[in-house]
């Protein structure tokens, strides 16, 4: 069973340090959910984990299955098997989601194996329909171009399709519930909850209670000036949603 190591992690942003030593362990099969007000750091580590280039790692490690992450270019993370769902996907006009997903799959392919042809037409139609059909999709939407025109629930939905695709060990979903309504949310998490299982780790970031009452985690940490200070099983997302983020700035010596 692999593992993502966060060692004493710090991030900075154009000079200024967001991550402030960050260390957290999952493993396969794992759901960890990071809460958070907004600044404490959450969609940074997200991004240092995947390789933005604006996000400089000024110290700490990442490791993955016993690989250092730090020394890859963010396509060699993901094809070490990491997935980002971004918060804000952009859209590809003229790009259909389906090539998207064949191009991606070809290139993890291709790393692998550097005479690899590329998944054949037949396998791929395959295996992109068991995952739609997974994820109670219409089959239409791989035709549609990625991202373009799409509503912010379609927009989650082709993160989780990309996920579902890759196969990826671990999955870091960034703020999946930011902008969607009760039904597209409660739609996305369904698609999250078809791909749980003993392969895939997933760290859930976001600032509220509710995607938690659909994805249940194992384990719940609060970041809090760039460190998670807290963590616990899932009653600590109950008492964020009863007594917010007060106690947590008391505590830590932090004014409101």
């Amino acid at each position: 069973m692999a593992k993502l190591e966060i060692k004493n992690l710090h991030v900075s942003v154009e000079n200024t340090e967001i991550l402030k030593g960050v260390d957290l362990t999952v493993y396969q099969g794992e759901v960890h959910a990071i809460m958070g007000p907004n600044g404490s750091g959450k969609s940074t580590l997200a991004y240092a984990l995947s390789g933005h280039p604006h996000y400089e790692v000024t110290e700490g490690e990442v490791i993955l299955a016993g690989e250092d992450l730090l020394e890859m270019d963010a396509a060699e993370r993901s094809q070490l098997g990491l997935f980002l769902a971004f918060q804000y996907p952009v859209a590809i006009p003229g790009v259909t989601l389906a090539n998207f997903l064949r191009t991606a799959i070809n290139s993890r392919r291709k790393a692998d194996n550097p005479d690899d042809k590329g998944i054949p037409i037949p396998e791929f139609r395959k295996l992109l329909k068991e995952k739609l059909d997974l994820l109670k999709m219409d089959h239409s939407f791989a035709g549609r171009y990625l991202n373009d025109g799409f509503s912010g629930g379609e927009k989650k939905r082709a993160e989780i399709l990309q996920m579902a695709t890759l196969q990826p060990r671990f999955a870091v979903l960034d703020e999946t519930d930011s902008g969607l309504d009760i039904d597209a949310l409660r739609t996305v998490s369904e698609g999250v909850n078809a791909l749980r299982g003993p392969g895939l780790g997933v760290v859930v970031i976001t600032h509220y209670q509710r995607i938690l009452d659909y994805i249940k985690p194992d384990f719940v940490h609060i970041m809090f000036e760039g460190k998670i200070v807290e963590s616990g099983g899932p009653e600590m997302a109950l008492l964020l949603e009863e007594q917010g983020y007060d106690w947590i700035r008391e505590k830590y010596g932090v004014k409101a």
